[in-house]
């Protein structure tokens, strides 16, 4: 979306520091990363970023196939593209069944 991002997320685990990084440390990590990559593209400099962030935590995979499905149509709904294939900033990586 032009003025906010969706993203779905899981913990990363590093399993030969057996170690689990958190969302909110996985998030923090994109907050810290990103503007500065933006910004060689970006003319205005700025906050990229707002203080606080909307979560919502899925239960079971039926709710994620949904929720991957409602953010892929998101372009659609918001009158951006006629097909969700046709949004340059969609990026979907399937996990392994």
């Amino acid at each position: 979306m032009p003025e906010h991002i969706h993203l779905i997320l899981t913990r990363l685990v590093d399993r030969q520091r057996q170690q689990v990084c958190t969302l909110p440390e996985i998030l923090d990590a994109i907050k810290v990363a990103s503007p500065h990559m933006i910004s060689k593209s970006r003319a205005s400099r700025g906050s990229l970023w707002r203080d606080e962030s909307f979560d919502h935590v899925l239960r079971s995979s039926e709710s994620l196939e949904a929720k991957i499905q409602y953010l892929v149509e998101n372009p659609v709904r918001r009158g951006l593209v006629r097909n969700c294939s046709e949004y340059a900033w969609l990026w979907r990586w399937r996990l392994a069944s």
